[in-house]
Parts: C-alpha cells; sequence; structure tokens
C-alpha cells in the first residue's frame, strides 16, 4: 500500500464523496433534468417472496441433487490442487471427477456466512448481500455496444468508463458492477487492470472483480489492498466475483483458479450455473433446478475447503431456448419457475441468491426488450434475490450493452426499488384526517394531507412521457428511446468524479503501469 493509511483510504473517500459530484450542483442538475436524484442505499425488502416449491417439491430437489453429487459426480479440469483438496475431504475422485458422498457438501457450508457486507470506498456505498437485502447491479460481460449514435459496434475502454459513470450516478444501481462491456481496444491480457481502475476512480461503489485468469485475480486483489489495506481486505470483503460453472457439471481451470485466488483473500465468490435450458440443462425446470443445486453445491462449497468463512452465493443464471433455432430466449415463464425454485433451495442452504436483471432477447430497446425485461426483473424482486446481475443495460441475449436499454432499467429499478417499500401503515399513511376532510362525493386534489405529501406520494419516471397527445405531438413525439438518448447524454455531460485520494490514484497508476510494463500485449 501506498503511505496514505488504510483508515485514511476508507473514510477519506467517503467525505469527500459527499461533498463532491452529490452536492449543489448534482441537485440543481436533478431538478433542471441534468442529472440523476441521490443515490439510494441498498433495498432492505418489506414483502414476501414468492414461493413455487412446497416442502415435498424442495425434498424431491434436494434428494435428486444428492444422487447426481453421489453418482454421476461434478468434473473439476485441470486443477490438480483442487482434486487433492476434495480427496482429502473424503470425497471419491477419479480422473478429473469428484463423487461427493452424501452430506459432504452441505457440511462443508456450514462455516459460509448467511450474510455480509460488501465495502465500498466510501462507506456509505456499502452493501449488504444476504437476508431481506436486495442489491442491483449493471450487465456483464457484453462485447459490444449500441451506442449513443446508434451504433452497433465493439467496445472501447471509453464506454466501459461511460458505464461506470452511468452506474455510479444512477440512484437506484447500488454497484458499478464488473465488466459492464468488454474493451476490445486494449490487449486482452492487459484490460481487467484499466477495468478495475475505472470503477475505483469513476465509482465510490463496491465493484466486481476480474475472473478470466487466476493472475488477472490476484491484480484485483493488490489493487483493492492499494485502496483499503492489506489488512482489511483480509479480513472484509470488497469484491464480488462471478464464477460460473462450465455446464453441465463441469468447473473448468480458469473459473477454479480465480474461485481460489478470491476464496483465499476472503472475496465473495458467486457461484453460478450458467444455463440455457435444453442445452446446458434438461428441458425440464424440476430437471434444471437439480442441475443447478448439484452444480453450485459442489463449486460454494468448495469454497470452504480453500478458506474457512470465505462467503459465497448460490447463484444461477437461467435462460429458455427456442425449440426451433437453438437461440436464448428471456422473459419466458419456465426460467423464472427456474430462479423462483432456487430462491428456496438458496434458503434452506442459508446462502445469499443472485439470479436474474432486465434480461432480453431483443435487439433494440423496444417492446420486446421492455416485457421480456419487465418479465425477469419482477421476478427477480419477488424471488427474494439478494445480489442481481445484469439489472440494467442488457441488450440481445447479453451481446450488447446498450445506453438507452441501460437508461430505461435503471428507471425500473427505481420502481422495483419502491415495490420493495411493501405497504405503509403509518399513522399518515392511513390517511384518516384525508378521508374525513373530504367526505363523500368531492376530490382529494385540494386537501391538506394531498398537499403535504404530493412529492413523495408516488415513483416519478425520469423518461415515462405522461402528458396529452398534444402536449407530446408538440414536443417532437419522442419515443421512450429518445427521451432515454438525451437523459443518458445529460448525465454523462454533468457527471463529476467521486473523490479519489490522490496518493491511492497515483499506487494504483504505478501498479497498473508495472504490470504492464511486465508482459507483451496478447490479443487472444
Amino acid at each position: 500500500m501506498s503511505d496514505v493509511t488504510e483508515q485514511g483510504a476508507v473514510e477519506g473517500g467517503g467525505r469527500r464523496a459527499r461533498g463532491e459530484g452529490r452536492g449543489a450542483a448534482a441537485r440543481r442538475a436533478s431538478r433542471t433534468g441534468g442529472g440523476p436524484g441521490p443515490s439510494l442505499p441498498y433495498i432492505q425488502r418489506k414483502i414476501r417472496e414468492y414461493e413455487v416449491l412446497d416442502e415435498e417439491g424442495l425434498q424431491l430437489i434436494e434428494r435428486n441433487a444428492d444422487i447426481i453429487l453421489e453418482e454421476i459426480g461434478i468434473e473439476f479440469r485441470d486443477d490438480a490442487e483442487a482434486l487433492e483438496l476434495w480427496k482429502a475431504a473424503g470425497a471419491d475422485v477419479r480422473g478429473q471427477r469428484v463423487h461427493f458422498p452424501k452430506g459432504l457438501c452441505r457440511e462443508l457450508l456450514k462455516t459460509a456466512p448467511s450474510n455480509f457486507t460488501w465495502h465500498a470506498r466510501n462507506p456509505e456505498r456499502n452493501a449488504h448481500i444476504g437476508g431481506k437485502a436486495t442489491v442491483f447491479a449493471p450487465v456483464y460481460g457484453p462485447p459490444f455496444v449500441r451506442d449513443l449514435d446508434g451504433n452497433r459496434r465493439y467496445a472501447t475502454i471509453e464506454d466501459f468508463r461511460n458505464f461506470v459513470k452511468l452506474a455510479y450516478m444512477a440512484p437506484s444501481v447500488h454497484s458499478s458492477g464488473g465488466t459492464v462491456c468488454e474493451p476490445v481496444d486494449i490487449p486482452v491480457n492487459k484490460r481487467h487492470l484499466d477495468m478495475v481502475y475505472s470503477h475505483i476512480r469513476y465509482s465510490d461503489k463496491p465493484f466486481m472483480g476480474s475472473v478470466t485468469a487466476p493472475e488477472r485475480a490476484e491484480d484485483t486483489i493488490a489493487m483493492a489492498k492499494i485502496v483499503f489495506g492489506d489488512d482489511f481486505v483480509e479480513n472484509n470483503t470488497v469484491t464480488l466475483n462471478l464464477i460460473n460453472a462450465n455446464s453441465p457439471m463441469v468447473f473448468d481451470e480458469t473459473m477454479v483458479g480465480a474461485l481460489k485466488v478470491y476464496a483465499r483473500h476472503n472475496q465473495a465468490c458467486v457461484l453460478s450455473p450458467f444455463i440455457l435450458s435444453g442445452a446446458m440443462s434438461p428441458v425440464t425446470v424440476a430437471g434444471t433446478l437439480t442441475q443447478i443445486l448439484a452444480e453450485v453445491l459442489a463449486g460454494a462449497s468448495f469454497t470452504q475447503l480453500i478458506r474457512k468463512g470465505a462467503p459465497v452465493l448460490f447463484g444461477t443464471f437461467a435462460a429458455s431456448i427456442s425449440m426451433q433455432s437453438g437461440a436464448p430466449t428471456f422473459g419466458t415463464p419456465e426460467p423464472s419457475l427456474v430462479s423462483y425454485g432456487a430462491a428456496q433451495l438458496a434458503r434452506r442452504l442459508g446462502l445469499p441468491f443472485r439470479t436474474g436483471g432486465s434480461l432480453c432477447g431483443s435487439k433494440v430497446p423496444d417492446a420486446q426488450a421492455a416485457h421480456e425485461s419487465a418479465n425477469t426483473i419482477n421476478m427477480t424482486l419477488l424471488a427474494g434475490t439478494n445480489f442481481v446481475l445484469h439489472a440494467a443495460g442488457w441488450l440481445e441475449g447479453g451481446l450488447v450493452s446498450s445506453y438507452e436499454k441501460f437508461m430505461i432499467d435503471q428507471d425500473q429499478l427505481g420502481m422495483m426499488q419502491k415495490m420493495a417499500e411493501g405497504v405503509d401503515l403509518s399513522e399518515n399513511a392511513q390517511a384518516l384526517d384525508a378521508i374525513r376532510e373530504v367526505g363523500p362525493g368531492s376530490h382529494y386534489l385540494g386537501c391538506a394531507h394531498t398537499q403535504a405529501n404530493f412529492q413523495t406520494a408516488f415513483y416519478r419516471s425520469p423518461l415515462a412521457d405522461n402528458n396529452s397527445f398534444e402536449q407530446w405531438e408538440i414536443e417532437g413525439e419522442k419515443r421512450i428511446e429518445q427521451r432515454a438518448n438525451a437523459l443518458a447524454r445529460s448525465w454523462l455531460e454533468h457527471y463529476e468524479a467521486p473523490y479519489l485520494d490522490p496518493a491511492i490514484d497515483e499506487a494504483l497508476k504505478d501498479y497498473i503501469a508495472k504490470r504492464k510494463d511486465s508482459m507483451p500485449d496478447a490479443f487472444t
């Protein structure tokens, strides 16, 4: 770490961030449509989870998952250490396939925390993972963007920075995410350094680490320690990291390698089978749930072999496919049923849960994108999801990060945040004084209660047009995509970076320069 102390690194960023970028200028911009409102804390749900499986159904899925683990097994490919650890833990290792005695994985997971804090460099942006908390993070992974000029093209580091900035400014996005798009203008073996730096420099919300190689995970840890300090990172969680199973029933050396790095340093792993039902799992909901549970049990429990108490999430990415073309489909009923069921299974294991987002297969932010995304994000909230990846910006089945779609989605996330508050039963909310004042046959527009509450009574969309047809016509007949485009441009124009201690910034840049100089460029 630099000569800046750990205490100063964490608290100093928080002090200045409150004064810069969220002050009077930001409030003025918000009132004039030039910028967002104040950042909202992570959601603390006051509504019940929606459940689709009864006790008999849950026990059936769990019993079938145990059969997979014991009789069929899960492969841990090309990682001798992983196989030795499993053998020492009592598993039956045959080649690269691990067979698990009944109950072994569940016993190991008893040391995994059910709740933990995901620390941001600004403590006011810390997020809680687990329990009744829900945290929204942006789209993750697309190589393409649909930009503000209407072009579909490969993403650049400038796009990456822009999406980090938008996530920082979006009130109901609680994390700047991870690979918000893939900046192909930087060599493959070096781009992760610029990506992690962008999260630290252009946002003060919690961020995700690189998982594309173990050494890139090590770089993430090293950069996090520059910001937070060695001891803080080793004893607290400052990154969430996406570890996908290579479904069906395989963990490859890249994912296992990254998992080992993060778990050893007490950083959270999101164990997520990547499922396109009919291709990577059976076509049925029950069969898919069974496979998901088996894969998560194997991968999540492995984190505890690396370090007892390391945080881990039960994750799933579930979609269906068109049985005519093989293309992935989103917003359909079956993946929703999978996610609802997986959420129940995660709660029974005592693990935080990840699923969902604002998923769609549409090529542009049109009606198809809207209804598929709405179907997915509503399910995500009602399932009781703790960490939501792809909450804003996802387009074209995850191939594209869209500026306009990001703005539309973050508006919907604000509605989800309001929905999660549930029903207010306070004396003010009961509104008996208003009902007495108005009486039969009148209206509430001018009563004292309405006047006192109208500013906060209903969610206000920054994008929806609820004016008359004539007013809409006079203002140019703009569709929501056009309004989203204008809002994104305005936000980026008004963006103000959160404070970052110059000594920390210099130390990060120095680390990046040395790491880049240590290796030749590689584009594969």
